[in-house]
């Protein structure tokens, strides 16, 4: 994950028909530390450094080495912003199942680069029993708040020249890219509610001047992360959150109360500007898909949730108690009006959230997605991506403790700061007009839980 972004920034690697041998090699890239305030990407009167080349990851070897992008104009990728994340990893694999190339911006600050290699096994493992060819999987440790993403917007860009009706020559970028999925966010509540100004420079800040970079370069398909903590207060009505429910043109649910903590409002406002781009400039097909609550992992178990940060989420929280590395789990609030007086959230496997980012690219390139056929903001479109059930933190201790066949330690505790009682999703629109519908039920989610966490982490003697 990139956090420099949201759970969300560190997605990578990159296979080619054409041997790495034949590609020029380059000095190693490096990426300049970004303070909070943005110090770096604000200097942008500075000289930039000179042409950064990429770090390719080869399907039969995972070391890291430098090179140019494949040359051919006929490439076109996948940029995700924040790809070896959690959310972020889960949806690379997918995508390179799908055949898609893809391109990972992150600067591994809440994640590990052993991502990279697990995500470049498992695509083999899937092309070798398909009998077809992996796709082109590139790799750059950035910031993407830094100059450096000019630098990789250009490489991935053609020059066109275009004569008007009066001689006059144009150039103008036509990009490789044909889409971009951005994870790269600040994602805890407690934390956004420490450490605010960072939140809003990242989240917000970061955000805008990635947007205009991406309209230098003629890159407008947008996929952002967004969240069902945008609903605020309107959670607590006890009925499914439908997308109409929080909107950004001038209906009456155009606003929204009781967004509970600065992460909320980052998104809040993240989307209010990703509604107003689009309805500015009819070239931008933006889509905020807002997630509930991703759990579980890919069934092969080398793909999980394992940040550098402190874990703050339920089943990861789960997971360290399962094994040792926590004495129990704190429980915040026995008092909901919930049937069992804990909190209830819509929990949804984190393989059918990532196929939602796919189902989001394609319709952003199809004839359906106008303001007039979608009822959307000039380009914009927001879809919830969650379960549309919702479970108890106890029954959700329960999932785990069924298939770990261990019982799991609980202490009682107040409610804590932003939170609500209940948070449920409403997914007809999106099986409506995106076509995706959840496969995975809680049960599911908890066995591949578990059965990463028995491979990935040794339990506590």
């Amino acid at each position: 994950m990139d956090t420099t972004a949201e759970t969300e920034c560190c997605d990578e690697c990159s296979t080619s028909s054409s041997s790495p041998a034949s590609l020029p090699t380059a000095s190693p890239l490096t990426t300049p530390e970004l303070s909070d305030n943005g110090s770096d990407f604000e200097s942008e009167l500075e000289p930039l450094p000179s042409p950064l080349p990429l770090n390719d990851v080869n399907r039969h070897n995972t070391e890291a080495r430098s090179c140019q992008p494949p040359p051919m104009p006929s490439n076109r990728f996948v940029l995700v912003i924040g790809g070896l994340g959690y959310i972020g990893s889960h949806t690379v694999l997918e995508l390179l199942r799908a055949g898609h190339n893809v391109i990972v911006v992150d600067n591994l600050s809440n994640c590990y680069e052993t991502v990279l290699r697990n995500v470049t096994t498992l695509i083999e493992a899937h092309c070798q029993a398909n009998g077809t060819s992996p796709p082109l999987f590139h790799f750059h440790r950035l910031d993407y708040r830094s100059r450096a993403m000019c630098l990789l917007l250009e490489s991935y860009s053609d020059l066109v020249i275009t004569i008007d009706a009066s001689g006059k020559q144009h150039m103008t970028y036509s990009s490789r890219i044909t889409g971009v999925i951005h994870f790269a966010a600040y994602k805890s509540v407690l934390d956004s509610i420490k450490r605010p100004l960072q939140y809003y420079q990242n989240n917000v800040c970061g955000l805008v001047s990635l947007l205009q970079r991406l309209d230098a370069y003629a890159i407008h398909n947008f996929i952002f992360s967004s969240s069902a903590t945008v609903y605020g207060s309107k959670a607590n009505s006890g009925l499914p959150l439908r997308e109409d429910d929080l909107t950004h043109d001038s209906s009456p649910c155009s606003s929204t109360v009781g967004l509970s903590c600065p992460y909320a409002r980052t998104k809040y406002f993240a989307e209010a500007i990703l509604a107003d781009a689009a309805a500015a400039n009819p070239r931008w097909r933006i889509v905020a898909l807002r997630y509930f609550n991703p759990v579980g992992c890919d069934p092969s178990g080398l793909l999980g949730e394992s940040p550098r940060a402190e874990a703050t989420n339920l089943y990861p929280i789960l997971s360290q108690v399962l094994t040792g590395a926590r004495p129990a789990l704190d429980v915040f609030g026995t008092d909901w009006k919930t049937r069992d007086g804990t909190a209830i959230r819509d929990y949804v496997h984190v393989l059918d959230v990532a196929r939602g980012h796919i189902a989001a690219l394609g319709w952003n390139t199809a004839d359906n997605n106008t303001s007039e056929k979608s009822g959307g903001a000039g380009g914009f479109r927001a879809f919830n991506l969650g379960s549309g059930s919702g479970t108890t933190v106890l029954e959700a201790v329960h999932s785990l403790e069924e298939v770990a066949k261990k019982s799991i330690p609980v202490r009682w505790a107040g409610r804590r700061p932003g939170d609500v009682g209940a948070c449920v999703a409403s997914t007809e629109r999106a099986q409506r007009e995106l076509g995706w519908v959840p496969r995975e039920g809680i049960a599911q989610c908890a066995a591949d839980l578990w059965n990463f966490v028995r491979k990935a982490v040794k339990p506590a003697q």
